[in-house]
């Protein structure tokens, strides 16, 4: 169990640290208010302790290219083919051949010290009234006894069928094979010249099939595990189950048809970014300008995101943006922005209402970008959704984008976008990737949805941190592809 203690100045932002680093599965152990001792006894400052504890989970967290993380345990060593052989049935089998040969020849021994007579059917009386038995044939019950015995272990009819992996050529199977079939065949000639009933030849093309079945068996029995392995995976991902059953189903034939794991996490990552679907970057319109409006609920980052994204165009391709807010809610959400207008010489315009909105989105009609920033809503918050709704939708040729943290768990997600589906949301863009454990809600978020995906933050730097979503570079951060 790891044990590790958080100090801030509030309690809000020393639970923030135990989430970022610990995760939501982390137990707080103690919480306490402290005071930093000032000079000569005053001026302290209170501050917050808070002690918490992980228990490692089963698998443990993949790695974050965002972050830096253990790396991965060694794959345990797969059987080699001599050892596959040793558990299959052509060993107990071999044996078993190899005793009833021993029993055969002892017996054939005894039977050649014996006076040879030949064999005569019953003789009638003789003048004495007396009756000559003809002799009897040797050792004939013994003989039927071997027989039963050889035939049910050279046909390989078992009561109850074993589970075997029987490669047919490789670490020595192939000898076993021949060894085996040559002992039959001399065995049933020993039995011919003794009298006793032929045994029905043993066909070697239902062995092979049946060798054949076995090894099919096992390859369908190995691939069912790699496909739990790999299930098991993507729940650490917390990937949702049904997620999960459309990834097994498309690599279940591959899995089946005897596909090392490595090859199954290509071919899942591969039907993964096959599912999502992804808006590439802004399009600059060759008539108007692109308008592009943020939403979201509170604190999912969505005034530097807008920062990030007019940073990209400005200053990289060499567009003309413009930039509007109409976040007056929030406590310093004008001045913040109004320091990135500022750095990267762009215009930017405050409005309260539909009208201003409209006035601002006038002035500026001759550039290439616009990006409009808005107030922060709480789901919760219908009536003032319905307002920014009322505001949107009085202005025509606007995308609006839900920006979401991919530190918030799925169930949430969607809620969030249930009440933010009264908007015209036409993109999903996630911030906070390099916070977050995992991404499997981003994948759930979609399959459920259907929105494409636009952007993913993955840092607090301007405009560094910013990247166009990709369904493959999503892909292989789940299900953490080995090399190709």
């Amino acid at each position: 169990m790891l044990v590790k203690t958080f100090q801030a100045g509030e309690m809000s932002e020393a639970l923030r640290m135990v989430k970022a680093e610990m995760g939501l599965d982390a137990m707080i152990l103690s919480s306490k208010k402290e005071r930093k001792k000032g000079f000569l006894g005053f001026f302290s400052k209170p501050y917050y302790e808070v002690t918490a504890a992980l228990e490692p989970r089963q698998p443990q967290p993949r790695h974050n290219p965002y972050r830096e993380e253990a790396p991965p345990a060694p794959p345990e060593r797969e059987l080699s083919t001599r050892e596959e052989f040793q558990n299959s049935m052509l060993g107990p089998l071999a044996r078993e051949v190899r005793e009833l040969k021993q029993r055969l020849e002892a017996l054939s021994k005894k039977e050649a010290a014996a006076p040879r007579e030949p064999l005569q059917p019953m003789q009638p009386a003789t003048e004495q009234g007396a009756e000559t038995p003809a002799p009897r044939t040797f050792a004939k019950e013994e003989l039927e006894e071997i027989k039963k015995l050889l035939y049910s272990a050279v046909s390989g009819k078992e009561k109850e069928p074993r589970l075997v992996s029987f490669p047919l050529a490789g670490g020595g199977s192939a000898s076993e094979t021949t060894q085996a079939k040559s002992m039959a065949a001399q065995l049933q000639q020993q039995l011919e010249v003794l009298s006793v009933p032929s045994l029905p030849p043993v066909k070697e093309t239902t062995l092979v099939e049946e060798v054949r079945e076995a090894k099919q068996s096992v390859r369908a029995s190995q691939g069912e595990l790699l496909l739990d392995a790999l299930a098991a995976e993507l729940q650490g991902e917390d990937v949702g189950p049904a997620a999960i059953e459309l990834l097994m189903e498309a690599i279940r034939p591959a899995a089946r048809g005897g596909a090392g794991i490595g090859e199954l996490r290509n071919l899942m990552a591969d039907a993964l970014a096959g599912m999502i679907k992804c808006s590439g970057s802004l399009r600059i319109k060759k008539t108007g300008p692109r308008i592009v409006a943020v939403v979201g609920p509170t604190g999912v980052g969505k005034t530097t995101t807008i920062a990030k994204i007019a940073a990209l165009y400005a200053l990289n391709r060499r567009v003309s943006v413009a930039m509007v807010t109409m976040d007056n809610f929030r406590v310093g959400a004008v001045e913040q922005l109004k320091t990135y207008a500022k750095i990267m010489d762009l215009p930017l315009e405050v409005a309260g209402n539909s009208q201003e909105l409209g006035k601002a989105l006038a002035r500026h009609s001759d550039k290439d970008l616009i990006m409009i920033d808005t107030a922060g809503r709480s789901p919760k918050d219908t009536e003032r959704l319905d307002e920014l709704k009322g505001y949107l939708e009085a202005h025509n040729g606007i995308d609006v984008y839900l920006c979401l943290s991919a530190t918030t768990r799925t169930r949430e997600i969607d809620e969030i976008i249930a009440t933010f589906g009264t908007l015209p949301i036409t993109k999903l863009l996630f911030t906070k990737l390099d916070e977050s454990r995992s991404l499997g809600c981003i994948v759930d978020t979609y399959l459920k949805h259907k929105v494409p995906l636009s952007y993913f933050s993955t840092g607090q730097k301007v405009p560094e941190d910013i990247e166009v979503a990709s369904s493959r570079k999503l892909a292989a951060l789940v299900v953490q592809e080995s090399t190709r």
